[in-house]
């Protein structure tokens, strides 16, 4: 099921689009400001985001600005009540993959969300890149300057799970999960020892490890 963050302050309006989109299928999480929204961002995974540009914060072109500089690749759908070709225009080259001006039609705004989506879907299916590292989903295997790696399952699964969502801080105990499911019968230091041998073969800074929290995707050295 895909995860949608709806970025708008009007309580009404995001109301029906909620609806709408639950009943297409889709999961939905609202943001009322843009400072919110960047909390999400940083602490979640979403498949697209639909960004009002009239926040009480501040202009949604800003916090658009702001992940494309992040190199967040989420595909953006603005939807707002500027409606000039300048306006438009402004948009699509900050950063943002469509453009829908209110008021609109829900069907129109969901088929949108559906294209965007498969449109996304398609680019990024196999293969995610991360500096020097390249890694093959439906393969399992990662190439470090194009030099292939040797990984474990484990390790294998865990670097998969950090590239897929590259601003997610995840706790141990999610990581766990991904890697050993509801076994409880694993040893306390088996995470920590998959991270050391990421941290060996990639660099030590590769798995960031965010004090109070958890874990991250981080750089290569």
């Amino acid at each position: 099921m895909y995860r949608i963050l709806l970025v708008e302050d009007d309580h009404s309006l995001a109301i029906g689009i909620t609806s709408g989109l639950r009943m297409a299928g889709f999961t939905v999480e609202r943001a009322g400001s843009g400072a919110r929204a960047n909390i999400a961002m940083g602490e979640k995974h979403f498949d697209l985001v639909l960004l009002d540009l009239g926040l009480p914060d501040q202009d949604g072109l800003d916090v658009l600005k702001t992940w494309r500089v992040r190199e967040i690749g989420t595909p953006i759908l603005v939807v707002t009540a500027r409606d000039s070709i300048e306006h438009r225009i402004e948009g699509l080259t900050s950063g943002a993959d469509d453009y829908v001006v209110k008021p609109f039609d829900l069907g129109e705004l969901i088929a949108r969300v559906h294209a965007l989506i498969r449109r996304a879907t398609a680019i990024g299916m196999d293969t995610l890149q991360h500096g020097r590292l390249r890694f093959s989903l439906s393969a399992g295997s990662a190439w470090l300057d194009d030099e292939p790696l040797v990984l474990s399952r484990r390790e294998t699964v865990l670097l998969s799970v950090l590239l897929r969502q590259p601003q997610t801080v995840f706790s141990a105990d999610q990581l766990r999960t991904y890697l050993y499911g509801s076994d409880d019968g694993i040893e306390s230091n088996a995470l920590s020892v998959h991270i050391h041998h990421l941290r060996r073969k990639l660099g030590p800074q590769i798995v960031e490890t965010v004090r109070g929290m958890g874990y991250r995707l981080g750089k290569i050295d």
